[in-house]
């Protein structure tokens, strides 16, 4: 028996069981917290992973048991490709992985290869992520000199630190050699993906909960969670709370109940930002009302994504704050079609000039437009900054008047989240 299996049932951590804050966990300490599970030993993975309900963590969602089932029902040798690149500015929750407990990524890796009948893993970090870079080959090491993956084959491939390079599509067209941007539809990757290969394409998180699925199955994953969205997942919680970083916690907690296991808050909160940049603003009395689960945010416009939650205190105002990300969205811009080019170009320059030489009707424009790209663009690029920008016409009314009426921002100087270009490491 592992030791998380003598913990009481549905007790978490489970991702982070065992996590030391200053260096990553070994092969053998992974191993004696979770045990060794022999790749001629195991259970067919496609029933549990159906069973268990996995769905994918990287922010879309889908079924992790669906997009296996796809890639071993196309012609051709499949290729698995985890993805962590992590290109959201708010999330830090697959690096974390990578940097402490790597060994259990790569062991969700090599059982969806093994499920596959397939050798070869390709794993896919941002090229700035140097300490997971490290990390990863250090446990790589480790686990060849003791054999301990058989005859399955990882490479670790570096990309582009854009936020659109993890976008599937675009992973795929640049370790085909092209440039990392999205690509138009079908096929999709699936089908046809790296080498022209069927390509499963797994976010890390997703690929470690793999790696707990297929010790602990579907009943004791499920005791966690909501019925229709089990498990624990991983939040990267910034802002105004006492202890920013990464947490786990089980899909549907209250967000007070999250917040609060961050320490509670430093200061009075003005809204949430829910989701990341593809995310939605939520008024903080509002947000204080909420499940994390999509269930919940889907009915009031929001998502979880990739589940990264910003604090937004009122000392901070928020209309500044959605005009450097709506502009760091446009500059991302993969500049392939319309709503991308000319759509995020439009409502990022509307939001400046509302927050620097209002006239009163840019806020009416600005949603308008938004309702305008949504669902037009080659990906989702479009749709996800489209939302974000609605969303904080409607959240930060206040701000807005206040620059409209003072022709000034009331908390100048104070900016609360963080792009790569302000120094993210």
């Amino acid at each position: 028996m592992s030791a998380l299996e003598e913990t009481a049932p549905g007790q978490l951590p489970r991702l982070l069981a065992g996590l030391k804050p200053h260096r990553q966990l070994s092969l053998g300490e992974h191993l004696a917290l979770h045990g060794s599970l022999a790749l001629g030993e195991r259970r067919p993975l496609f029933p549990l992973l159906e069973a268990s309900g996995l769905r994918g963590r990287g922010g879309a969602g889908f079924p992790t048991a669906r997009k296996l089932h796809a890639v071993a029902g196309c012609r051709g040798r499949p290729i698995v490709l985890v993805n962590a690149t992590e290109g959201e500015p708010l999330s830090d929750k697959d690096k974390a992985l990578l940097r402490h407990l790597p060994h259990l990524v790569l062991d969700g890796a090599v059982l969806l290869a093994a499920e596959l009948r397939t050798r070869e893993v390709v794993l896919a970090i941002a090229e700035t992520a140097r300490a997971e870079l490290a990390a990863i080959a250090s446990a790589l090491v480790e686990r060849r000199s003791r054999q301990h993956d058989g005859r399955i084959r990882i490479e670790v491939v570096s990309v582009p630190d854009r936020f659109i390079a993890g976008e599937e599509t675009a992973l795929v067209q640049y370790l085909n050699g092209g440039p990392a941007l999205p690509t138009f539809t079908p096929p999709r990757p699936y089908e046809r993906g790296i080498g022209k290969r069927p390509t499963l394409v797994q976010n890390a998180e997703t690929v470690a909960q793999v790696g707990l699925i297929a010790r602990y199955g579907p009943d004791w994953f499920r005791q966690v969670g909501t019925e229709s969205e089990p498990g624990s997942a991983l939040f990267t919680l910034s802002g105004a709370v006492r202890r920013p970083g990464v947490l786990e916690a089980e899909l549907g907690v209250p967000v007070r109940e999250l917040v609060a296991r961050a320490g509670g808050l430093t200061q009075r909160p003005r809204a949430l930002l829910i989701g990341g940049y593809f995310g939605s603003w939520f008024d903080a009395a509002d947000a204080a009302a909420l499940t994390l689960d999509d269930a919940c945010l889907n009915e009031r416009g929001g998502g979880l994504g990739a589940r990264a939650i910003a604090v937004l205190p009122v000392g901070a105002c928020g209309l500044c704050e959605t005009v450097q990300v709506a502009n760091y969205l446009a500059q991302e811009s993969a500049g392939q079609c319309g709503p991308c080019v000319n759509g995020l170009a439009a409502l990022a320059g509307g939001l400046n000039r509302l927050a620097e030489r209002p006239t009163g009707n840019e806020a009416d424009a600005i949603k308008r437009w938004a309702r305008q790209v949504q669902g037009r663009g080659a990906c989702r690029h479009p749709d996800g900054a489209a939302r974000f920008i609605a969303s904080a016409i409607d959240v930060f009314a206040a701000e807005i008047e206040h620059h409209h009426r003072h022709r000034r921002c009331p908390h100048p100087g104070v900016r609360l989240l963080h792009l790569p270009a302000e120094g993210r490491t």
